[in-house]
């Protein structure tokens, strides 16, 4: 495994889940509880996007499916054991947005990195 795929799976994808996860904390006291995961989304969207286009830098669009692969792994596990099993939430945690979540966390660098490859590609 190069630095470089380290840093972009595994240091970029335990930054994004903590901007999410420190987020979430900060709008528990001004946001409704089922509404958080929604209000971060966008602003998590940006981030990744800015990540994704400005950090992020593969070579192959298998370089950018490990990547998806790792941000999901982390954001799973990381919510299951920092969220789920440390404050159980009475209502459960798992909903559409967590879940549309996990979706969006494994498609956008596959997105951007087959839009980065493509655009690369002389005419």
């Amino acid at each position: 495994m190069s630095r470089r795929f380290f840093i972009d799976a595994f240091v970029w994808g335990f930054v994004l889940w903590l901007i999410g996860y420190v987020l979430g904390i900060l709008f528990f006291a001004i946001v409704p509880a089922n509404l958080i995961g929604w209000a971060i989304m966008p602003i998590g969207i940006i981030i990744a996007l800015w990540i994704l286009f400005t950090r992020v830098k593969g070579d192959s669009l298998r370089y950018y499916v490990l990547v998806a692969v790792a941000w999901t792994v982390i954001a799973v596990a990381c919510d299951y054991f920092l969220l789920v099993q440390l404050f159980k939430p009475a209502d459960g945690y798992y909903k559409l947005d967590v879940y549309l979540y996990y979706a969006i966390t494994f498609v956008l660098p596959i997105a951007v990195g087959w839009w980065k490859l493509r655009a690369r590609k002389p005419a």
